[in-house]
């Protein structure tokens, strides 16, 4: 008589029926206005740098799993989703090599190491950026003010957050805040673009494809603890709207804290993951020797996710909480049914 295998697993044991590829063909459908928005700005760079990102982590997910036996799940669009995330992090004028680098340590330290789509404990697309961030001789390449200088943009070619860092509030008044929102400003190909990354975000919550209480606290974090250093020191610590309006908050808020696998599905979790991310955020803005904290906020607060877990031992289910036949698509697409 045949045996059946016993599959354990972690939390939640509830289906609300978004398949997976459902759910990174939404993701890869919200960033389609500022990838379109980059390449517009930065040409022919930018398509060979989001090509480039996206195929070395489909050809890294493929070629693992074919060298470990085990199914081959490029498909489901989450190595697609990996290698543009990445990408719009990225200056354009980044060398080739570094973004083969960056995608498939991404791909496979960050992600197949641990047993591939759902187990991994930090973004993959973060990790294979904070490799090339921490690693003394390409950090340079990742220094926008030197590597976008070459590009005609029409506007200030000055990291804003660098800006600041230099010359205090008095930096500022080369930049205006509508022009800031609307992406008026230098940085990665696709997370400078405010307002698109914004219209991305209000996309995929409508849709149910992620949680609001991340992006929500993640914001408010931001709000807070930049408002209140703001107020004991104006000329050293940006206010909230520069912090919300520059950099990859935005991007951060929506769509880099809020992957699945490395995010809490409790609700009281979510909301102290995101509340911890923006908090971070602005410190390691503030105080450390990063521009913007936004990816190691992220990748410190992930490390965080089991505990966050573990205050609520099970999360709500959806009302439409069945496990569902192969295909089958219930009402629900809430965002605890999308977890």
């Amino acid at each position: 008589m045949k045996q059946g295998s016993l599959v354990v697993s972690t939390g939640p044991h509830w289906h609300g029926g978004a398949r997976i590829p459902r759910i990174y063909r939404a993701v890869l459908l919200a960033l389609v206005p500022a990838t379109v928005a980059g390449i517009a700005r930065y040409g022919v760079d930018a398509v060979g740098v989001i090509g480039l990102s996206m195929g070395s982590a489909m050809a890294a997910e493929a070629l693992w799993q074919k060298l470990t036996r085990r199914p081959i799940t490029i498909s489901d669009g989450s190595a697609a989703v990996t290698g543009l995330l990445l990408a719009l992090l990225l200056p354009a004028s980044i060398p080739a090599f570094m973004v083969v680098v960056a995608s498939v340590l991404g791909i496979i330290i960050g992600k197949q190491c641990f047993g591939g789509l759902g187990t991994n404990p930090l973004p993959a697309s973060l990790v294979g950026y904070g490799i090339l961030r921490i690693t003394e001789p390409w950090a340079g390449y990742l220094d926008f003010d030197l590597m976008l200088v070459m590009y005609d943009v029409g506007f200030a070619k000055e990291y804003p957050e660098a800006v600041f860092k230099a010359w205090g509030a008095a930096g500022l008044q080369e930049f205006r805040n509508w022009d800031l929102f609307l992406g008026k400003q230098i940085g990665g190909i696709g997370s400078s673009q405010i307002a698109l990354i914004l219209l991305g975000g209000l996309y995929l919550l409508a849709r149910g494809v992620i949680p609001w209480r991340i992006p929500v606290g993640f914001l408010a974090g931001v709000t807070a603890v930049a408002g209140g250093l703001n107020l004991v020191d104006p000329d050293t610590y940006a206010g909230p709207l520069f912090n919300l309006i520059t950099g990859n908050v935005m991007f951060g808020a929506f769509f880099l804290s809020t992957q699945h696998s490395s995010s809490p599905v409790s609700r009281w979790g979510m909301l102290i993951y995101g509340v911890g991310c923006g908090t971070l955020t602005v410190l390691f803005r503030a105080w450390s020797n990063y521009d913007d904290g936004v990816v190691f906020a992220v990748l410190v607060m992930s490390i965080f996710v089991p505990l966050l877990d573990r205050l609520r031992k099970h999360p709500t289910p959806p009302a439409a909480a069945v496990l569902l036949a192969d295909g089958a698509v219930p009402a629900d697409t809430s965002e605890e049914g999308a977890r």
